[in-house]
């Protein structure tokens, strides 16, 4: 019985048999065949690379416009806002600045009233006027002298 995993070194053409290649045309053979299919591996590499790469830089664009459009309509929220903000300030100042201006007129025209009764006081009761801002006076002598 023959091997037939053994490779004989020549064979006779005429018997109908041709020869066999031999290693090295085999491993030559191979590697010619294990470039091609890196090749391919490589271009199909590079396609998905370069598909990848153009959705990235299409997601990045996407996510910048999106970006600049959030950005503009925060900036246009804040400036309604701060102008609302500024406005009802505005307001309650105004509010205030009237209010403080009539209670200090209620004051001077009360302040005034208080003074003329005071004179008024005074000029009917002098004596007794008198005697008290000595006795008012006396009194705040001993206290600051304690």
């Amino acid at each position: 019985m023959t091997n037939p995993f053994s490779t004989p070194t020549s064979l006779d053409p005429e018997a109908g048999f041709t020869q066999t290649p031999s290693v090295a045309q085999a491993a030559n053979d191979l590697r010619a065949a294990a470039g091609e299919k890196a090749r391919e591996f490589v271009h199909t590499a590079e396609e998905k690379a370069n598909a990848l790469r153009d959705r990235a830089m299409e997601s990045a664009q996407q996510f910048r416009e999106t970006a600049t459009e959030r950005a503009s309509q925060f900036k246009a929220t804040a400036t309604e806002k701060a102008t609302a903000f500024k406005a009802a300030a505005t307001d309650k100042a105004q509010h205030l600045r009237e209010s403080a201006t009539e209670q200090w007129q209620d004051t001077r025209v009360k302040a005034k009233e208080l003074h003329i009764t005071a004179e008024d006081y005074i000029r009917q009761n002098p004596t007794k006027c008198v005697l008290s801002a000595l006795g008012a006076g006396f009194l705040i002598g001993l206290i600051v002298r304690r």
